[in-house]
Parts: C-alpha cells; sequence; structure tokens
C-alpha cells in the first residue's frame, strides 16, 4: 500500500517487438480512408441523382399538365356560354316577326301590298363656278 503524499512509482508500458522486416512485395497499396469517403460520397449523389428523376420529373409534369387542364376548362366555359348565345339569338332569327323586319330592309313587300320608296330631294345649293381668269395673265 501506498502512504499518502509519497509518490508512487511510475508504471512502464509493455514494450511491443518491432515488426519484422518481410520481402514480400505489396502489390496493391492498402485503400485508404479517404478514398472509402469518397466512394460514399458518389454512391449518395448517384442516389440523390436518381431521386430527382424518379420524383421530380414526374411531380413537374403533374403540375404542367394541371395547369393545361385548368386553361382548357376556363376555355370551355367561354365557348358554352357563346354556344348558348349564338342558339338564343338563332332561336331569335327564326321567329317570323324578324323575317319580316329583315325581309323589309332589303325592300320585299308582302303579297299585294303596295311598294312606296321615297326619293330624296334634290339639294337646293347651287354651285358657282369659279371667276374666268385674265386672258392678259397679269394682275393691277
Amino acid at each position: 500500500m501506498a502512504e499518502r503524499g509519497r509518490p508512487q512509482p511510475a508504471r512502464k508500458k509493455p514494450v511491443r517487438p518491432a515488426p519484422k522486416a518481410t520481402a514480400k512485395p505489396t502489390s496493391k497499396p492498402k485503400p485508404t480512408r479517404r478514398s472509402g469517403g469518397a466512394v460514399r460520397l458518389a454512391a449518395a449523389s448517384v442516389v440523390l441523382v436518381g431521386l430527382l428523376f424518379a420524383f421530380v420529373y414526374p411531380t413537374r409534369t403533374f403540375l404542367d399538365q394541371r395547369s393545361q387542364t385548368q386553361k382548357a376548362r376556363t376555355q370551355l366555359d367561354i365557348l358554352q356560354s357563346e354556344n348558348a348565345r349564338l342558339a338564343r339569338e338563332a332561336k331569335r332569327l327564326q321567329g317570323s316577326a324578324e323575317i319580316e323586319r329583315r325581309a323589309r330592309q332589303y325592300g320585299l313587300v308582302k303579297p299585294g301590298e303596295r311598294p312606296f320608296v321615297i326619293i330624296p330631294a334634290p339639294s337646293t345649293a347651287t354651285t358657282t363656278a369659279p371667276p374666268p381668269a385674265d386672258a392678259s395673265g397679269g394682275g393691277p
């Protein structure tokens, strides 16, 4: 037992024998820890690119198609309202009152009616000819 205050003797480490020199030539250098990390980094990069192709491209395509679908629906609504307006106008134009109105615009009359045409009155404004020019060609 060691007493208090007394220094204890230092422990000695066991001595390892020196490695023996061998004449074996090494054909391959052992890979270092650094190259293993580079391989892992390259593999992780390949996996990341694969995930991008697997998820980003289809998502982008989906969003583009959704936008195109929305534009097509908007255009469809516009065309349907235009179609309904044209159907109402076609129904109105097939009525007898509208047909008669259009025919009278072209000067047509019903059988037995007398057509009257109003001729515009001649204009009352007289045109005056400019005064004849002097033959002498000179002025005052």
